[in-house]
């Protein structure tokens, strides 16, 4: 397809004389005689790129430019001014024209301007391409969450993903720090790289500096030839250091010289490699007391910890509960899959010391044990019931809450309120809110914030 070009000029034949230089050159083109003539003309056909004269009675260049980057920041403006003005077309530029051309100028001048220009705008809209579909890899389908705990996390990934910074994810096991790590390498540059992970806990003390750095052939019995470790294999990608709070104290040196210094030097080795890795990181340990305990160096901390992620527990999120549950059942196959009203509670009151890991391993459970498609109390194992860790309904007598010594979730209790306002109510929502004297939008928007609906009749 032909790019479009408009001209805008009053000078009939000098508009000619372009139109026809255009045109044998291959692009389509619109003129008009006026600044006014030129914007209607603008908006039924959205060129790539406007040429307009520079001094034009009425509205002038200037003003076309202005109201052209005002309708289309992206769409290239060349402004045609006569020589010894110069200085107003380097005005236009700084107002966001893309170049100008100076009277008098020849055929050739004139399109090798256009040339570059329209080469301009397609590197420009391809950027802009690639840039949307980077985005759209960080889109956290695989992150789960619509509290304001997550959100926090999600905006940081958002803003750290395309970055070089070390970034250092605390929580404890199982809040999903590995698929953050993913996220940021899949919203980065280097998504196209090698994502390579090891378990920093995982693997026997005498063995992982040659898991990390790699060894050559006779560095140590067993070293039958070379090995490449994971710093090589994870080049021009993300290298993820799981429970990096593990790592010996005597091999905490030799990272941060790869950190600091981007260079590696095999075990056994006599020279070092230059590598291009970004390096992600993750503990469930507090490391402010490692420090203090000597088991864990200052300063590599904060080379890892250049930007902080911290992953909250699933009891510290616990309206995420239902969001998750639906997710978990969705990708196990079991999409039509509902919990009924008493397991929900049962759930969000439970403590969840596996956190979101031991959530979907219960899911994957009793998706395989279910008798229907309807979750109930008594399909739940009786850790997690009410003989269990969990917290039971509230018992209530003529209104008055008996809360728990051990204490109670305030989304938990919200949420019992609203349900038992509607009880109360036969799911009268307008009943229900005037009991609860507040608006019915706002009992509404509670109901789908817990995902509470009247039971079917």
């Amino acid at each position: 397809m032909k790019p479009t070009i408009i001209i805008i000029d009053d000078d009939t034949s000098l508009r000619r004389v372009l139109e026809y230089n255009l045109q044998e050159a291959g692009y389509a083109v619109g003129t008009a005689a006026s600044g006014e003539e030129g914007l209607r003309l603008f908006d039924e056909v959205s060129p790539a790129l406007v040429i307009t004269d520079m001094k034009m009675p009425g509205m002038d260049g200037m003003q076309v430019l202005k109201a052209i980057k005002d309708r289309s920041p992206e769409t290239l403006v060349i402004m045609i001014t006569a020589f010894g003005t110069v200085d107003i077309a380097v005005e236009a530029m700084k107002a966001g024209a893309y170049d100008y051309i100076t009277k008098p100028f020849n055929r050739d001048e004139l399109r090798l301007t256009v040339a570059k220009a329209l080469q301009f705008n397609g590197l420009a809209l391809e950027n802009k391409r690639l840039k949307g579909e980077l985005a759209a890899r960080t889109d956290f389908r695989t992150m789960v969450g619509s509290s304001a705990a997550m959100d926090r996390v999600f905006q940081i990934v958002r803003k750290v993903a395309d970055t070089e910074a070390s970034v250092l994810i605390t929580g404890e096991s199982g809040t999903g720090k590995e698929l953050v790590a993913r996220s940021l390498h899949a919203g980065s540059g280097r998504a196209g790289g090698p994502f390579v992970a090891i378990n920093c806990a995982a693997i026997p003390r005498d063995l992982l500096e040659s898991e990390l750095f790699g060894h050559v052939k006779g560095a140590f019995t067993g070293a039958i030839k070379d090995k490449s470790g994971k710093f090589l294999l994870a080049d021009g990608g993300t290298l993820f250091l799981d429970e990096v709070g593990e790592l010996p104290l005597e091999l905490q040196p030799k990272l941060l010289r790869a950190l600091q210094e981007r260079m590696i030097e095999p075990v056994g080795g006599t020279g070092e490699q230059r590598l291009d890795v970004r390096v992600v990181a993750a503990t469930n340990l507090d490391m402010e007391k490692s420090i203090t305990h000597g088991s864990f160096r200052e300063d590599l901390y904060y080379r890892l910890a250049v930007i902080p992620i911290h992953l909250p527990s699933l009891r510290q999120r616990r309206e995420d509960i239902p969001l998750l549950l639906r997710h978990f059942c969705a990708k196990h196959g079991a999409a039509s899959v509902t919990f009924d009203r008493q397991s929900l509670t049962i759930l969000t009151g439970y403590a969840w010391p596996g956190n979101v890991r031991e959530l979907e391993n219960l899911v994957e459970r009793l998706l395989i044990l279910r008798n229907s498609d309807t979750i109930t109390s008594a399909d739940l194992p009786d850790k997690i019931g009410t003989n269990g860790t969990a917290t039971a309904p509230l018992s209530t007598s003529g209104g008055i809450f008996t809360l728990p010594d051990d204490g109670y979730s305030l989304e938990q209790l919200e949420r019992e309120v609203v349900v038992l306002a509607l009880e109360r109510s036969q799911w009268n929502q307008t009943a229900a809110a005037r009991f609860l004297r507040i608006p019915r939008h706002t009992l509404i928007y509670r109901m789908e914030k817990y995902e509470i609906t009247a039971p079917q009749k």
